[in-house]
């Protein structure tokens, strides 16, 4: 756990700049869409809609790199982030099998920093634990 809380800051730097790029998919949807879920779309709402997943999965990565550099702001930032990856997984578990071969890495790299986010957090909760322990003896 230790190795967590100190490296922490670049496992957020990390993922949240792979996450960043998402904004990709505001300028080219179709090509977001293709390289992720290995499926195209024709229609202006599709575009909308595309383009509006790019946009709020590219604010979950700088919502990353934000925590990596505010450490008062880290375990905020890393809980939202870690349940809108969350979401994802459970969502493309539940509905998304046909998506599963082109989605399948972004799903392994979503699961991996959920794994750390809650070691992350726990470990954080269980350090202000003793710091209460300790301030009240």
């Amino acid at each position: 756990m230790n190795f967590i809380i100190k490296n922490f800051k670049w496992i957020m730097l990390v993922f949240g700049a792979l996450t960043f790029t998402m904004f990709y998919g505001l300028i080219a949807p179709q090509a977001a869409l293709e390289s992720v879920f290995g499926a195209s779309f024709n229609g202006t709402l599709e575009t909308i809609v595309v383009r509006s997943w790019s946009a709020l999965v590219g604010l979950m990565g700088a919502a990353l790199i934000y925590g990596a550099y505010s450490e008062k702001d880290r375990i905020f930032s890393t809980s939202i982030v870690a349940f809108s990856k969350v979401v994802f997984v459970s969502l493309m578990l539940l509905h998304g099998q046909e998506f599963m071969g082109t989605a399948g890495i972004a799903i392994i790299m979503d699961c991996i920093f959920i794994i750390l986010a809650v070691f992350y957090l726990i470990a954080m909760v269980m350090i202000q634990k003793n710091s209460l322990i300790e301030d009240s003896n």
